[in-house]
């Protein structure tokens, strides 16, 4: 919840003219941005094929009287094509939970969005090594009950809350460490070529100094950006890392 519309546009303006003169090769640029700038900056961002717009939630319901809340249906008719479901701050803050967020990724499917589906431990269940246990269960009560084919559609955000807006940062060797602990019960539930498809960010302070070393990582497939995100030149050197 960042910025007015004024300085939303400024920054998205920079991150295109950045993003479209220096990050080379296939690498995909995600702006989610809060729901009433969702359309004027996929205006400024017009056709680009390398950056896309995605809403940061969207609710479990069709349609009907929940005041305040966007649907599945209104983001697809806007072609808004991705959406942030279970970031951590809307599990702590909003009571947000597995049978719930299973019930989101279902409408968000059910009108071809891809959702981006946030799953990591706070400081004490780390402590307690109660991380690996937390982490496989968040995935099993939201993603399991999705057959082969539409378990292929989801990108995985793995965010080890811990190191979120703390300027604490997981090594490599920890995200790594997760990242392999979920594409393999993946593989267990769906087999391993399919878990080999499924994109899983690192998300926990991501920035311009580490990002190449996590972007190194063999499970990690790419990054879900927080503060260093509303900085244009930082956020560019964060994309550009994946050369």
């Amino acid at each position: 919840m960042n910025k007015t519309l004024e300085e939303a546009s400024i920054l998205a303006s920079e991150v295109k003219g950045m993003v479209e003169d220096e990050v080379k090769g296939d690498t995909i640029i995600i702006l989610c941005t809060p729901s009433l700038f969702l359309l004027p900056i996929k205006n400024i961002l017009g056709h680009s094929t390398k950056i896309f717009v995605g809403a940061q939630n969207s609710s479990e319901h069709e349609s009907g009287a929940y005041t305040g809340e966007i649907s599945a249906a209104m983001l697809r008719s806007s072609n808004v094509p991705y959406v942030i479901l279970g970031h951590s701050e809307r599990r702590q803050y909003f009571g947000e939970n597995g049978p719930l967020l299973a019930k989101k990724v279902d409408a968000a499917l059910k009108h071809s969005l891809t959702p981006i589906f946030c799953c990591g431990e706070p400081l004490d269940v780390r402590e307690s090594n109660g991380h690996e246990a937390l982490v496989k269960k968040q995935v099993e009560e939201s993603l399991f009950h999705l057959d082969a084919s539409n378990v292929q559609k989801i990108v995985i955000a793995y965010e080890p809350v811990w190191a979120i807006g703390t300027g604490k940062t997981a090594s490599a060797q920890q995200a790594q460490e997760m990242h392999a602990v979920i594409r393999n019960h993946i593989s267990a539930k769906y087999g391993q070529a399919i878990a080999d498809s499924i994109s899983i960010l690192y998300g926990g302070s991501v920035n311009a100094a580490n990002a190449k070393e996590l972007f190194a990582c063999a499970d990690v497939d790419g990054g879900l950006v927080g503060g260093a995100s509303l900085k244009s030149r930082e956020f560019t050197e964060i994309a550009k890392s994946f050369r």
